[in-house]
């Protein structure tokens, strides 16, 4: 895309002087459909659904931040029941994608973290592409990396607030 609007492809609610902006948000609406592909083509060579990588995302994070991660945080992130998550750590306990012990502050609950195979199974998947984007971004002055980056804060504060 050269960064024209597709034909059909602008937005409805945008006034005929705004084709710059809307040629800007039809650049991200191209990139989060790739994306889309992207993470099902990735569910599909992993063999795992949605949750279970949104999980192991976020374990990953979680780990590089030193936070012990419970289900029920599992359960909020996901915004599932406990009954769902707990059925999900299961399949993921199973497939060799998650480790359960104890947690030391508290007894009767339990951490969750992404064991080795999950780790190694991520890194075979995406890491091709993980370089590509890294390749991508590699090139860009700090101040072009802190626009980007100030937009997609934006942009994710737009989308994350509710309408009364």
């Amino acid at each position: 895309m050269t960064g024209e609007i597709e034909e059909g492809s602008a937005y409805w609610y945008s006034a005929p002087d705004d084709a710059a902006n809307v040629s800007v948000l039809q650049a991200l609406r191209s990139y989060r459909a790739a994306e889309t592909a992207m993470r099902r083509r990735t569910q599909r060579s992993m063999d795992m659904g949605e949750n279970e990588l949104l999980v192991l995302r976020y374990l990953a994070r979680a780990s590089t931040r030193g936070e012990p991660v419970a289900p029920v945080q599992l359960s909020r992130y996901l915004g599932i029941t406990s009954a769902s998550t707990t059925a999900l750590l299961d399949r993921l306990a199973k497939s060799g994608h998650i480790t359960r012990r104890p947690n030391p502050a508290d007894r009767r609950s339990i951490l969750i973290t992404s064991s080795p195979k999950a780790e190694e199974d991520v890194r075979h998947t995406l890491s091709a592409m993980h370089a590509r984007m890294i390749d991508v971004v590699r090139p860009m002055t700090a101040a072009d990396r802190a626009v980007v980056i100030a937009f997609l804060h934006a942009m994710r504060d737009a989308v994350d607030e509710i309408d009364d």
